[in-house]
């Protein structure tokens, strides 16, 4: 039996590591790389650092309009799936290369398995929320990471094939903490240390491309006077730069804006900042996970679990309230409710896989 995993985002490439390991105990395996995101920083090194097999495809489609973005990869996709007639399509999350993936594969009568299913935003602006609802209404095998997951597609009229899993993030932070406290030097490079920070990461087209959002965001960093690192997504920095915003960064004493940083890396800075902040669905999830404050630059979240259990405030671009945050906010401390699973989300997707089409 063949199955075709299809990545394209560096969240991808974090939660395929622990399911690509399940999963090749059972069949064989294929890897497309849309390639959404080229950077080096952004991609080559998560497939080192995770030890992930290298793409068997790679499809190179970069960046652009979703159109454009989500049309190169259709073509490509369905080239190399005519070519290797999977038995199984596996997609994540709610990205350009999920919807697309999903797309070629059901056109071409192939089930799919979406990974990450069911997360409701519940605010259609977002393309990550059109992307997730079209790819659970075609997928035969939905992996709901939590029970508002599961829910949310009950609710949608989709029950068969609904399987209860836990996070896959879950699974590869658990694994990968150990070796990051192991072998990162970040603290010691960048001169941190732990719990005297915090940690920024902006992204999400909402803030990147909206200058009045992005401008608000940067004065409320600068305006705290916190230490905040900033690692900037190459997308952030031509926003940053278009906007005339690196001027102001690059003259303010309390930020410091570094490139991308690895898996590993990102995971100790997570773990000894004293807060984050983020617009990142993935880096929000982190926070919970290792019990550090999140201050959620979005009006709205997928993960409301992290926010019912008062680790985690939406602020939205609201420079007041991003300021309020950075200075008040903190976890009651008396909640904190394990619903992301128990670690072994992978190893129960694999085994539903096998089971299911062994039939």
């Amino acid at each position: 039996m063949k199955v075709a995993t299809i990545v394209g985002a560096r969240p991808q490439f974090i939660k395929m590591a622990p399911v690509s390991r399940e999963l090749r105990k059972h069949f064989d395996e294929i890897v497309i790389h849309t390639g959404q995101h080229y950077d080096y920083e952004m991609n080559k090194i998560f497939f080192e650092q995770l030890n992930i097999p290298e793409p068997d495809y790679y499809l190179g489609v970069g960046s652009g309009s979703h159109g454009y973005q989500t049309g190169g990869m259709l073509q490509g996709i369905e080239e190399v799936l005519i070519k290797e007639r999977p038995d199984l399509v596996l997609v994540y999350g709610d990205t350009n290369s999920t919807l697309a993936g999903a797309l070629a594969s059901v056109k071409l009568h192939i089930r799919i398995a979406h990974v990450e299913a069911g997360l409701r935003s519940f605010d259609k602006r977002m393309p990550e929320e059109i992307n997730r609802v079209l790819t659970d209404h075609i997928s035969d095998y939905l992996f709901a990471p939590t029970e508002t997951a599961v829910k949310n597609l009950h609710k949608e009229g989709i029950k068969d094939g609904v399987y209860l899993t836990g996070d896959v993030m879950y699974d590869a932070l658990l694994y990968n903490i150990k070796i990051a406290r192991e072998k990162s030097r970040i603290l010691d490079e960048l001169g941190l240390r732990s719990k005297e920070y915090m940690l920024a990461t902006v992204h999400r087209a909402e803030n990147t491309d909206n200058q009045k959002n992005l401008e608000s965001i940067i004065d409320a960093f600068i305006e705290s006077n916190e230490l905040i690192v900033f690692p900037a997504h190459p997308r952030t920095r031509k926003y940053l730069k278009t906007y005339g915003l690196m001027e102001k960064i690059e003259k303010a004493t309390n930020i410091l804006l570094i490139p991308p940083v690895g898996y590993l890396d990102m995971l100790v800075i997570e773990e000894n900042a004293r807060k984050i902040l983020t617009d990142s669905g993935g880096v929000q999830k982190e926070a919970y996970f290792l019990k550090v404050p999140c201050i959620t630059l979005r009006e709205r979240t997928e993960w409301v679990e992290t926010v019912e259990d008062g680790w985690n405030i939406l602020v939205g671009a609201n420079k007041s309230e991003i300021r309020r945050a950075i200075k008040e906010f903190e976890p009651s401390g008396e909640t904190y409710s394990y619903k992301f699973g128990d670690g072994k989300a992978s190893m129960k997707i694999a085994r539903i896989l096998s089971e299911q089409l062994d039939r």
